[in-house]
């Protein structure tokens, strides 16, 4: 209830204020216009909805009416009223390309000293002119908060009690981590997703949570910059790694339950030669925490309108908020913050910016696994103590390390280890990173086929012997690398 009367008062604060343009970006189009319907129910102010297919009428209690559907016209009928009044656009977003509606719109908002019209835009997403930009603000309707989400569950509960004359099997600590894990969604959503659980089997158990969890990542997957990964290893199936999986460990109880004298662990940056395995131990770290994995592409952080790329982070950002606990993967992130060429306007240093203050200020418990390939276009003020916990360097895998990921690749392939030399494989590899040993025997199988034989030892050092690692194509590079991280960072193997 609180989350409700919060929106009311910033609504009204905002409507008080008598601004020209209001932005909502939401999905739950009924609980705006029902919102603005509660607020100016006791106003001067009449409310007015418009979509292109009812046109315009007053709300509420009037009958709907095909009166001025055409977006030109409900502008020009806007400025010509003369009595106060607010007007719900719905989806009025594909008409904002033409200058003219722009145009009209400005004139509303230049009027607004004379009569104090506000013009609310309401769709799932908005793009601003820059033309009325001056003249627009933003208002987020709040997602539902604890207490309307175990209201949620309780309704819904009781609603099945009433359809099956008996209670819905449930205790407070399941009931607790339901309600937990609806928190980010709509109140629609959450009702859908509660129902779905109780009304499988009369229970809220353990074995639905996992089932709320898949389906709100579906819900909160719109295809942005943030993608969730539902295949996340664990960390038997990571070969070396033992400092980072240490450190973990270490660290696991104080993220889920921070203590007072411990501070819970906000996240590592990954660097190292590329195929060492950086990529799958951000996914092995998410495996072995239990928690979801969303992976923030920052190549789809970049958009050509101004402002939308700083958008796009802050969306993503917010979405791993919603999904908290959670583990947030910044794959290859120097490429989101570096501005080599200094000529994207400022953008990387925007982005830079508004990330390192989501990373000192965040409340949600959101652990950063960020990896990097090249590690001379990191800009210091991410790479000193205290963004992140701690810097790990992922080198080339030594022998023993070798051993076993040939051990954990052919094992994962149905093949028996004991018909191979895992200290041979692992000599004759010297050099070779986690992804190049995992090719070869990948490669290795395919020979095998061709000779119409099962895979052995000889086929697997054949394919070997074919490869040049990045090593040796890259020597310079790698040695470089290694010499940067010996004094800077922590050995993750």
């Amino acid at each position: 209830m609180l989350s409700r009367m919060n929106d009311v008062h910033d609504l009204r604060l905002l409507l008080d204020s008598h601004v020209g343009l209001l932005v909502v970006e939401s999905v739950e189009e009924p609980r705006v216009i029902d919102l603005f319907g509660r607020l100016l129910v006791h106003e001067r102010r009449s409310l007015y909805l418009w979509s292109c297919t009812d046109g315009l009428s007053l709300h509420p209690g009037l009958a709907r009416k095909p009166v001025h559907t055409d977006p030109d016209a409900v502008l020009k009928e806007i400025k010509a009223m003369t009595s106060p009044a607010v007007f719900l656009l719905l989806d009025f977003h594909p008409f904002l390309e033409d200058p003219i509606r722009v145009r009209l719109l400005k004139d509303i908002a230049l009027r607004r000293e004379h009569v104090p019209h506000t013009v609310v835009l309401v769709s799932h997403r908005v793009e601003v002119p820059p033309e009325l930009r001056p003249y627009a603000a933003r208002f987020h309707v709040s997602l539902p908060g604890t207490a309307k989400l175990e209201q949620i569950v309780r309704e819904e509960a009781r609603a099945w009690s009433r359809h099956h004359d008996r209670k819905v099997a449930a205790d407070r600590a399941t009931l607790a981590m339901l309600v937990h894990n609806l928190s980010g969604l709509t109140e629609a959503d959450a009702r859908r997703l509660a129902r779905a659980a109780i009304w499988d089997d009369g229970a809220i158990t353990a074995a639905d949570l996992p089932n709320v969890v898949r389906a709100k990542q579906r819900l909160l997957d719109q295809g942005g910059a943030v993608a969730f990964e539902f295949d996340t290893a664990r960390f038997a199936d990571v070969g070396g790694l033992a400092g980072l999986k240490r450190w973990l460990g270490l660290r696991r109880e104080a993220f889920f339950t921070p203590d007072e004298g411990l501070d819970p662990p906000r996240g590592v940056l990954l660097v190292g030669v590329q195929g060492g395995g950086k990529s799958l131990a951000a996914k092995a770290t998410a495996g072995a925490w239990d928690l979801p994995l969303l992976r923030l592409d920052v190549g789809g952080l970049y958009n050509k309108f101004f402002g939308q790329t700083e958008q796009n982070l802050r969306e993503a950002l917010a979405t791993a908020e919603l999904m908290a606990p959670c583990v947030l993967w910044v794959d290859e992130i120097e490429k989101a913050v570096s501005d080599d060429a200094g000529n994207d306007g400022g953008t990387s240093r925007r982005l830079l910016g508004h990330l390192l203050t989501w990373m000192n200020e965040r409340k949600e418990a959101v652990f950063i696994v960020a990896t990097a390939n090249e590690i001379d276009r990191l800009p210091p003020e991410l790479i000193r103590k205290g963004r992140l916990d701690e810097i790990f360097f992922v080198d080339l895998p030594d022998a023993a390390v070798r051993a076993e990921i040939f051990d954990i690749h052919l094992r994962k392939r149905g093949l028996a280890v004991d018909a191979f030399d895992l200290e041979a494989l692992a000599d004759a590899t010297d050099g070779f990173s986690g992804a190049e040993i995992e090719q070869a025997v990948v490669s290795a199988r395919y020979l095998a086929r061709e000779a119409g034989a099962e895979l052995t030892q000889a086929h697997v050092i054949d394919e070997v012997t074919r490869t040049q690692p990045l090593s040796v194509v890259m020597a310079e590079k790698v040695e470089w690398l290694r010499q940067w991280a010996a004094e800077r960072t922590v050995p993750a193997n």
